[in-house]
């Protein structure tokens, strides 16, 4: 006996000539004639509920419903979902998708319909969705091509130009930043030193004329891990700290880099990090980092630390 190499298939096709038409009765009826004009209706069950898609009989209790229509959502909810990833021709959507039990708002039972959703993990069930109706219309549950997630979330580009200029005691700090030393101002009449240069005294208000040269080490007083990309920082996550540079009695914000960032501690002693000579300007940039300096951590607390 011969076997035959490939499978027998035999392919057929079930169609009724010319479609295949049946009437709607009264509470099918309405429910489409009113998806014909843009709006979704229920129908009120003896007991009190709202059947969407309505029904001629109350599935819990078999007796005939009212004859109440009320119109419904149209935004309602999603209370189960699956996920079609690869449609086929005679889906609604031509791209991935999911069928979903939306239940409208004043309705008691869910409808099942497609859900336009951008990918598989916007799914999720309590997800708000509204019907997108097609422009022709013709009574038939297609009049409603999908549902579509209600707007939560929106992205708008923004940008902002503006030039500062700055001050004499900004320009003052920013000239030692460009030849590799930071100035500070100290108040002779409460003894702080502040960084970066400034000319008035903020606790007691004095004029500060006195210039000091601080070491460009200090000691990470606080600090934050960002887990968002910053074309300033090394690496993502990194670390933006307040520092306190010796010799000074307000910390400064500054990266720091050179070490990972869950490393970085209160306490942990840096140096500063620079450019080269020739790639400096008056720009805080001239400064890349603060980087640890492998000294036993400081305690805080005390003045010019």
């Amino acid at each position: 006996m011969t076997v035959p190499s490939e499978p027998l298939v035999a392919e057929h096709a079930l169609e009724f000539p010319g479609g295949y038409t049946r009437t709607t009765g009264p509470v099918i009826g309405r429910f489409l004639t009113e998806l014909r004009e843009g709006r979704i209706v229920g129908v009120r069950t003896a007991e009190g509920r709202v059947l969407v898609p309505p029904l001629e009989y109350d599935p819990d209790t078999g007796e005939p419903v009212t004859g109440e229509f009320v119109e419904v959502g149209p935004a309602g909810t999603v209370t189960g979902w699956a996920w079609v990833a690869s449609p086929r021709k005679d889906h609604p959507l031509d791209r991935p998708f999911a069928w979903a039990l939306i239940k409208l708002d004043g309705a008691d039972t869910a409808l099942v319909h497609a859900v336009a959703a951008d990918s598989v993990k916007a799914m999720r069930p309590g997800m708000r969705v509204r019907p997108r109706f097609r422009g022709e219309r013709v009574g038939h549950i297609t009049d409603i091509a999908c549902f579509v997630p209600e707007v939560t979330t929106m992205r708008a580009p923004i940008r902002t130009e503006y030039r500062v200029q700055p001050g004499r005691s900004l320009s003052r700090f920013l000239e030692g930043i460009r030849d590799g030393v930071f100035l500070g101002g100290r108040c002779t009449r409460c003894d702080k030193v502040y960084v970066p240069f400034r000319t008035s005294c903020p606790s007691c208000g004095s004029a500060i004329s006195e210039e000091v040269e601080v070491p460009d080490t200090g000691t990470v007083t606080t600090f934050a891990i960002n887990n968002l990309p910053d074309p300033r920082a090394p690496e993502v996550p990194f670390v933006s700290a307040y520092i306190l540079l010796d010799g000074t009695d307000v910390p400064m914000i500054a990266l720091v880099g050179g070490v990972p960032a869950h490393e970085v501690r209160q306490g942990m002693r840096v140096k500063a990090v620079w450019v080269s000579p020739e790639e400096r300007t008056l720009s805080m940039a001239n400064v890349r980092w603060f980087a640890p300096t492998g000294e036993p951590d400081a305690e805080l607390g005390g003045p010019h630390a």
